[in-house]
């Protein structure tokens, strides 16, 4: 186990960061890592179905992403919306910061934005005078690295086929994969983790411990608990897709689940022992990321450091868009 920044650190050439995804979402690179032996397989995301079983449950996270990107009437002014506080209130990240102070007014996605605070992390409470038109004036919040700006194809894959209760600032990637005839082939449920930048926020830490996670909105449902409890009753697998819906399912008390709602703040890493999931379905995460340090809690952080490394060789696509790995 170890708690510092460094050895969560791997060599990522630049060509392999993808920044469009495959031609179809099924086409997508499948790395296959075993945790009990160590062993690796390369296949294709469409092989999926070869490792579930009937008593198995796939569990994903339905959050829609919103178009949360807005520029100004100017153009030189972006904000990235975060979190609704209510019919005219939202958090956002701006910038510059200099010409957003506190209250600064600008007229942006049809109406006018106000700072009405600037908040301890930088980002700011930004008052509307009438909600903002996100669907006419918003862009898909792709990431940085794709160093370009948003267009018609993302609206499209930059969101999942089963995506339906918005509210995320980003994708929850690892279902990017998913067409709708292979998650229908599967034994399939949902829960609900609007995903905030906070899941991507930068560990700026040397001790990792000392990091602190945002906190976001999660939903369990009773149908979706229900069939959790059943299925691992049965000797099935839990099968988390996506590292948001296990911090979902790992925030619950380690017993029978039941409904549940409210936020999570749960930062996973070395040496949590898993209270449900069993697997994990995920797309290849940022050097340093706590979401690096999700996966390597779950098959240890030399075996994750190896398998990222075979990934590189082989020339996988990675982030977002790129490829994904199952542990087993």
């Amino acid at each position: 186990m170890s708690s510092l920044l460094s050895d969560y650190q791997y060599d990522l050439p630049p060509e392999l960061i993808a920044d469009r995804p495959a031609l179809r979402r099924q086409d997508s690179r499948m790395l296959v890592l075993h945790r009990g032996t160590g062993r690796i397989e390369h296949r294709g995301f469409a092989d999926l179905p070869e490792y579930i079983t009937p008593q198995d449950l796939l569990v994903l996270n339905d959050s829609k992403v919103i178009p949360a990107r807005l520029h100004d009437a100017t153009g030189k002014i972006e904000m990235l919306l975060l979190e609704q506080r209510g019919p005219l209130h939202w958090t956002a990240m701006v910038r510059p910061g200099k010409k957003m102070r506190e209250g600064a007014s600008v007229e942006v996605a049809g109406t006018t934005a106000t700072v009405s605070e600037v908040l301890d992390d930088g980002t700011r409470l930004l008052e509307f005078s009438a909600p903002p038109d996100l669907d006419h004036h918003g862009e898909m919040p792709i990431p940085p690295y794709f160093h370009r700006p948003s267009d018609e194809q993302d609206k499209e894959r930059y969101q999942t086929v089963y995506a339906r209760d918005p509210g995320s600032v980003a994708a929850p990637t690892a279902g990017l994969h998913f067409t709708k005839e292979i998650l229908a082939s599967l034994p399939h449920a949902f829960v609900t983790l609007h995903v905030g930048a906070g899941t991507f926020h930068p560990v700026k830490t040397d001790d990792v411990s000392e990091h602190r996670m945002h906190s976001e909105y999660y939903s369990l449902s009773e149908e979706t608990a229900s069939r959790i409890n059943a299925a691992k009753a049965s000797g099935g697998k839990l099968i988390a897709v996506g590292t948001t819906t296990a911090r979902v399912l790992e925030s619950q008390a380690p017993s029978q689940l039941a409904a549940a709602s409210g936020s999570t703040d749960i930062f996973i890493r070395p040496p949590h022992r898993f209270r449900h999931i069993d697997a994990l379905q995920t797309n290849f995460h940022l050097p340093g990321s706590t979401l690096l340090m999700l996966v390597s809690a779950l098959a240890g952080r030399e075996l994750i450091l190896e398998a990222y490394n075979e990934a590189v060789r082989e020339k996988y696509r990675f982030f977002s868009y790129g490829d994904c790995m199952l542990i087993l």
